[in-house]
């Protein structure tokens, strides 16, 4: 029964033979088990990810028309961008209403910003120096949802010559419908 080859071993080498051939057989199994487990991992971890995406779009199906209504909210009210004149228009009203808040604005820069299919924008950045109580009312006042204004960067630090004092430097833009094809 037993082969020729593995008769004409010792008893050490049998059962050497038979340690490297277990060992082998141990490897190649938990090589085996290791990518199983590997894969259902993978499949759990797609699983719930799918999970969630479903989630939402279930969410966003439960409420089609709230999202429906603020579509046809923002198609109405959303201003058009008529020249790149907007963008000093956007600069004046920060200004005006800095200066209603005390806020002093240095170093003002006005520019068309990037163009895509959702919207046109043109960008004011300023950099501000105040107390902290009037920046938040100033960045609160700016912000209203009419006013299709939004901050694309803001950097806030407390002054260093007097801790009163809050600096910011700030990049805001207006966002118009985007162009007619």
């Amino acid at each position: 029964m037993m082969p020729e080859w593995f008769q004409r071993m010792s008893q050490r080498e049998r059962r050497l033979a038979l340690i490297v051939a277990g060992g082998l057989l141990l490897l190649i199994n938990l090589l085996i088990w290791s990518k199983l487990f590997s894969t259902l991992g993978n499949a759990r971890t797609e699983l719930a990810l799918r999970k969630a995406a479903r989630e939402e779009q279930r969410l966003y199906m439960a409420q089609r028309d709230l999202w429906a209504g603020r579509d046809r909210w923002l198609k109405e009210h959303q201003p058009i961008l008529k020249s790149a004149v907007e963008a000093s228009t956007l600069l004046e009203q920060v200004k005006q209403l800095a200066g209603k808040h005390n806020i002093l604005i240095e170093n003002p820069a006005i520019g068309a910003g990037d163009s895509t299919p959702e919207r046109q924008s043109v960008f004011a950045s300023f950099e501000t120096k105040c107390a902290w109580p009037p920046l938040v009312q100033f960045l609160y006042d700016i912000q209203q949802p009419e006013a299709f204004i939004v901050f694309e960067s803001v950097q806030l630090h407390i002054d260093n010559a007097d801790p009163t004092m809050m600096r910011g430097k700030f990049k805001m833009a207006r966002w118009f419908a985007p162009a007619a094809n």
